[in-house]
């Protein structure tokens, strides 16, 4: 399997912001924020599976947009996967005719350009012989992150969170770890903040990171824009045994 950053930003501004989106192969979006609008008609008509981490706009932003402009182009529904909690969002709140029409319906509820499928925590979706499996996490809204698995190697993406034991109790289960995306949104000097908004922040982080036992390579992502420097300076300080990279647009992973 091969893993492609479209966007890694906790915000926008400037060429290279762009909202969390990754593309996993050429047909599986994990989360739908600006990053999306990198991709062409051509490889936004390929994409068949969106998996949500949550429901907040700088993980969805794209993804009305992304129906909308291929809907022509395909024969058969986009299959959105969310928990129960991130699906009742969209509904009401984007897919609602007032932001956006509820393409579930559109052209038909029969033939719709999209169709919604719940995902429990735990539960794993088996795509081709690629597995995604939902795991915990802790934010200000229901979520969740992801565990990518090609059988030979797994990605995990912890989404947006803050301190959650299971998420690490997950994680430390999984034998061909191999990546792990983790977010770090704010400096320590934000610390407030990211308690408030549920995110790790880096001294926090390096107190969490203790947790994991499984080798792997790991990366850094949400971080906010104008604060980029600051905080990697503070995570390659209290995280140096741990060797972090800072995550990149159209950076690669393989596994």
């Amino acid at each position: 399997m091969k893993l492609r950053v479209l966007g890694c930003s906790g915000g926008i501004g400037g060429r290279h912001q762009r909202t969390t989106s990754f593309l996993v192969d050429h047909d599986i979006l994990i989360d739908a924020g600006t990053g999306v609008t990198e991709l062409s008609i051509a490889e936004l008509a390929a994409i068949d599976h969106v998996f949500l981490t949550h429901s907040h706009l700088d993980h969805i932003a794209a993804l009305p947009m992304m129906i909308d402009s291929v809907a022509d182009f395909r024969d058969k529904p986009l299959i959105v996967y969310g928990t129960k909690s991130v699906l009742d969002s969209l509904r009401q709140h984007i897919f609602n005719w007032a932001i956006w029409p509820d393409f579930s319906v559109v052209p038909s509820a029969d033939q719709p350009f999209m169709r919604f499928q719940s995902i429990d925590v735990f539960e794993q979706v088996s795509l081709a012989g690629r597995c995604i499996s939902a795991l915990p996490a802790e934010h200000t809204v229901p979520a969740v992150g992801y565990r990518l698995d090609s059988g030979s190697g797994s990605v995990v993406f912890s989404g947006d969170t803050g301190p959650c034991e299971a998420f690490w109790g997950a994680v430390n289960a999984i034998p061909n770890l191999k990546h792990l995306i983790v977010e770090c949104a704010f400096p320590n000097r934000e610390r407030r903040l990211a308690e408030l908004s549920r995110h790790y922040w880096p001294d926090m982080l390096a107190v969490e990171l203790k947790k994991l036992t499984r080798p792997c390579r790991i990366y850094i992502t949400h971080l906010k824009p104008g604060q980029i420097e600051a905080t990697m300076e503070e995570i390659n300080t209290c995280l140096q045994d741990f060797s972090p990279e800072m995550l990149q647009n159209n950076q690669i992973l393989e596994f």
